[in-house]
């Protein structure tokens, strides 16, 4: 069961607190998915320590801590000492907490979800065997580099298998978290299932109704997160769990769509999804990318004249019943709002002639500034997902010259810091022509020299022109006005070159 490896490399803040656990006299592993990444060579995503001291012996080792469980696990907080003498903590989020738990012996799981009590133990044996699959059951000694592995994870490693512990049953019915989390390291490590894990899914699968939505949430996010999302969607399928997610999406399956698309509505939808990954968009692009389409079944209708299937209203159907799923799954206000919007306005496209401006800010008005990128993101991936070749057509690269052209910051008056209220109180005079005269021939300056923008200067600047003639101020005032022009010329043609449109 014990043998010696050699010695991985190990950040200084996590060997720190082993070793002040040795140094009092406990044992110290680290367990669970840091080793496995270890010896997988990857960057361990946090860091985990059991030991045999139980809490009130772990907590006098570290200057701070936090204790607010049942189970034991006493979160270490790192810190270091800059050389003025502050403390601040370490940059690294894997290392700023490294939960330190004893070892545990854990009753029966009666509501398949949580231990109905829990033991601490002196053996670190006890605490191996409660765990889920092998590969997450190997304690490392990070000092003398000895290893536990009872269970022969380091083997199902190096063939790449997903394995329980024991018997599959027993530790589903444990928790049946465990049968989505199956499915998240078959998607994240690429390792297929054992035939006994997998048929215990298959048979055990109803334990999933008595998981809070909010930890399948936590897994689903970790599938949908990862590099091959739709890898996990279709296993979720194969399996049947699906309707413990999101059942909505099997509705989708086989739903034949028009020319438009080479696939039915669920292909569609995970090659949406795969693409969404594929470019590392964050997780409301990719839920929307998931879900844009997710009432085409519900809309779909035959037309007589073209021989082809419509959807008319799809997007905003779906966005009520996307806000529907998101909310079941307990997802926050922020993450529901942007995903539903970009659902509801994803049809945004007409003709390429017929894209106005206009048009363009309508869009911008609807979606909201902040969102409207993501959007033509997610609707490049929409296109991916149809079976075409190009993400980018001209159509979309024309979209995207025009939203730089409403949004950017204009060359106008209204980038001055003066307005024509600050001018009146300047050289006291009431509303008329002259202040537009002046506005613009301070924008001819400003425009010359944008450092000259300051109130200081343009206060200054504006006692002195509102002493010259109607006459000269004019010929200032026309001079900025051409020069704006042109600046607006200028910049319009680099944002239509940029994005090769006209």
């Amino acid at each position: 069961m014990k043998a010696k490896i050699e010695k991985f490399n190990i950040p200084e803040e996590v060997s720190r607190v082993t070793k002040a656990l040795k140094d009092a006299g406990f044992e110290a592993y680290l367990v669970g998915g840091c080793v496995r990444d270890l010896f997988m060579r990857r960057k361990p995503k946090d860091w985990d320590i059991t030991t045999n001291a139980v809490p009130e012996e772990i907590i006098p080792l570290f200057p701070k801590t936090f204790y607010e469980n049942n189970y034991g696990t006493v979160g270490v907080v790192q810190e270091y000492a800059r050389p003025n003498g502050e403390v601040g903590q370490v940059s690294d989020e894997t290392l700023k907490i490294i939960e330190v738990t004893p070892y545990r012996i854990e009753s029966s799981y009666s509501d398949h979800r949580r231990p109905d009590s829990v033991e601490f133990s002196k053996s670190i044996m006890d605490d191996l065997k409660r765990r889920d699959f092998t590969i997450n059951a190997i304690a490392y000694d990070a000092e003398n580099g000895e290893i536990v592995d009872p269970f022969s994870g380091i083997a199902d490693l190096a063939r790449g298998v997903i394995k329980t512990v024991g018997d599959p049953k027993e530790r589903f019915f444990e928790d049946g978290l465990r049968i989505i989390r199956a499915v998240r390291f078959h998607v994240e490590l690429g390792f297929p299932l054992d035939p006994d894990t997998e048929r215990s899914i298959l048979e055990n699968k109803d334990i999933l109704k008595e998981i809070s939505k909010e930890r399948i949430r936590d897994e689903f996010v970790k599938i949908i997160m990862s590099s091959n999302p739709s890898v996990g969607f279709d296993i979720l399928r194969k399996f049947g769990l699906l309707v413990y997610v999101i059942p909505e999406l099997e509705e989708s399956i086989g739903v034949e769509q028009n020319k438009a698309h080479a696939f039915d509505v669920w292909t569609h939808l995970l090659k949406t999804l795969q693409h969404s990954a594929d470019k590392g968009y964050p997780l409301h692009v990719r839920l929307a990318a998931l879900l844009h389409d997710i009432s085409k079944p519900a809309a779909r209708r035959w037309n007589d004249e073209t021989k082809q299937w419509t959807f008319y209203g799809h997007e905003v159907l779906g966005s009520r019943v996307t806000r529907k799923i998101l909310e079941n799954l307990k997802f926050s206000r922020e993450t529901i709002e942007k995903v539903v919007n970009l659902v509801r306005w994803h049809m945004f496209f007409s003709d390429t002639e017929k894209i106005t401006p206009s048009a363009v800010r309508r869009l911008v008005a609807n979606v909201g500034a902040e969102n409207v990128w993501d959007l033509i993101d997610m609707r490049g991936c929409d296109r991916i997902g149809t079976g075409r070749p190009k993400e980018n057509p001209y159509r979309l690269r024309k979209y995207k010259a025009m939203l730089e052209e409403v949004m950017r910051d204009p060359v106008s008056v209204g980038m001055l810091k003066i307005n024509g209220k600050k001018i009146m109180e300047i050289i006291g005079i009431a509303p008329g022509p002259k202040i537009g005269q002046i506005l613009n021939a301070l924008l001819e300056e400003v425009l010359e020299e944008p450092l000259l923008n300051s109130e200081e200067y343009l206060n200054e600047r504006v006692g002195e022109l509102s002493k010259m003639s109607d006459r000269e101020l004019k010929q200032l005032a026309e001079k900025g006005k051409e020069k704006k022009e042109k600046e607006e010329e200028k910049e319009i043609k680099r944002i239509r070159g940029r994005h090769h449109v006209e």
